[in-house]
């Protein structure tokens, strides 16, 4: 059990914190406390060698189709219109017959993983994928589906993922956050819950062409870095006398960290925060738009230490004009994917970053409001590559119409056991206490998928 309650290391460290009392000078407090911010170095952490030492998710929010994408069906093809007795396709919604998809698929590559015609950049690394097709969720409804890919659980209590790895493993770099939030992003999905705050996702938004803009408040207009100094030390030895009366307190000592992260990030986030930086032929490799520059942008981030980046895109919930709506995405989100899959393995990084690709659930193989796809949580396509996991390889499946996972089911908790199994975290002991019980990402349940492990 992994509690603050349950390490001498860390409450010998708050003995002497209180022996200084108020006289600690020039002693940088918040520094003192930084070392604690890699939790491993003292709670025993990872609990065994990781094959991943980052990750980036690449979360597909609206529920993207596998149909169309990465599980070809050639079987719905056949039964096209038809509702097939005796097979269950009932869903929270009036939905028609069987809708074959309009796109064509093709086997690619030395593993000869069969990918969508709306994917051709991502066919060329397809021998670095580890797709898996039988994923399986909780719930149909958007809200509740997405905390649970984030959290494990389908209320907004509880940490993230992001949160998780960043309280298991802290930052490599004290300069910046260990966990980041890029693109259309939303509040819960960068959440600490009741973990401590410094480990709150921070959001950053694209839109704004500079990392001063990007970054609100990264620079103060009044004070100067030598004034900043002077007044953050008055800070820390406010904070230390206030510290050594209280104890123990994991919030204030939150605080203190996030103050001096955000110091630091004035000097370090306008460098790897400006993707300009990047030469042409980098940028070529992305492709053009917003999600081309924000997977460059998280290339940059975890070349630089951030431990967790988290790449929302939304705009996948098709219930209508689904053969439009989706080449659409796809054509959006390819290159980017394609490039920084290609970016990382150049660079030698692809091997301890793990790459996540996924929605919250599905798409339908029956059809609704004609050309359209209803939300399926029982049965869909997400994929690994990097990492430790197996490349150009294909695990699990789902029945004959690609509704139901039916082979190598993997469910939420199994797929964040193995996340942080990679990580080198056991996930029954990365565990915090919080409201007289222990909690944990995987809650009671959660299976290391050992078939997909390189």
């Amino acid at each position: 059990m992994i509690t603050h309650e349950s390490a001498p290391e860390f409450a010998s460290r708050r003995r002497f914190i209180r022996s200084l009392a108020s006289g600690v000078g020039g002693l940088s407090l918040a520094s003192f406390l930084c070392s604690e911010a890699v939790m491993g170095a003292d709670l025993g952490l990872p609990h065994f060698p990781a094959r991943a030492k980052r990750v980036i998710f690449l979360l597909m929010a609206g529920g993207p189709s596998h149909l169309d994408m990465l599980d070809p069906k050639p079987a719905i093809k056949q039964h096209a219109g038809k509702r097939p007795g005796g097979v269950d396709l009932r869903t929270e919604r009036v939905t028609g017959g069987l809708l074959p998809s309009p796109f064509e698929f093709q086997k690619c590559g030395e593993s000869g993983i069969e990918v969508s015609e709306l994917l051709p950049h991502l066919r060329g690394c397809v021998d670095d994928l580890c797709v898996l097709r039988a994923v399986h969720g909780s719930n149909p409804n958007h809200g509740p589906a997405t905390n649970f890919l984030i959290s494990g659980r389908i209320d907004q209590v509880h940490p993230s993922l992001g949160a998780w790895i960043s309280y298991g493993l802290g930052t490599e770099n004290q300069s910046l956050p260990g966990f980041v939030s890029l693109g259309n992003t939303f509040t819960s999905s960068a959440r600490n819950g009741y973990l401590p705050g410094e480990h709150q996702g921070t959001p950053i938004e694209l839109d704004r062409p500079s990392p001063d803009r990007m970054i609100r408040h990264l620079r103060n207009p009044k004070l100067d870095r030598v004034k900043q100094e002077r007044q953050l030390e008055f800070v820390r030895q406010a904070n230390a006398s206030h510290l050594a009366d209280r104890g123990v307190d994991p919030l204030l000592e939150a605080r203190i960290r996030s103050m001096e992260t955000a110091f630091r990030m004035q000097a370090a986030a306008p460098e790897v925060f400006d993707i300009r930086k990047e030469s042409e032929a980098t940028r070529k490799l992305y492709g053009e738009g917003k999600f081309a520059d924000t997977c460059l942008l998280a290339r940059r981030l975890v070349e630089n230490g951030v431990r967790m980046v988290q790449v929302v895109n939304g705009g996948w919930d098709h219930h209508a004009n689904i053969s439009n709506e989706i080449r659409k995405k796809s054509r959006e989100i390819d290159q980017p994917i394609a490039g920084l899959l290609t970016d990382l393995k150049q660079r030698g990084l692809l091997d301890d970053t793990l790459v996540i690709w996924g929605g919250e659930f599905g798409r339908t193989p029956v059809s609704e409001n004609g050309d359209g796809r209803d939300h399926n949580p029982f049965g869909f396509t997400m994929w690994m590559a990097g990492g430790g996991v197996k490349p150009g390889h294909v695990h699990g499946a789902t029945d004959e119409f690609g509704f139901r996972a039916v082979d190598g089911r993997i469910g939420v908790h199994d797929l964040h056991a193995t996340i942080l199994h990679l990580l080198g975290l056991d996930h029954e002991k990365l565990t915090y206490r919080y409201s007289g019980r222990d909690f944990r990402l995987t809650d009671v349940a959660g299976e290391v998928v050992r078939e997909i492990l390189v």
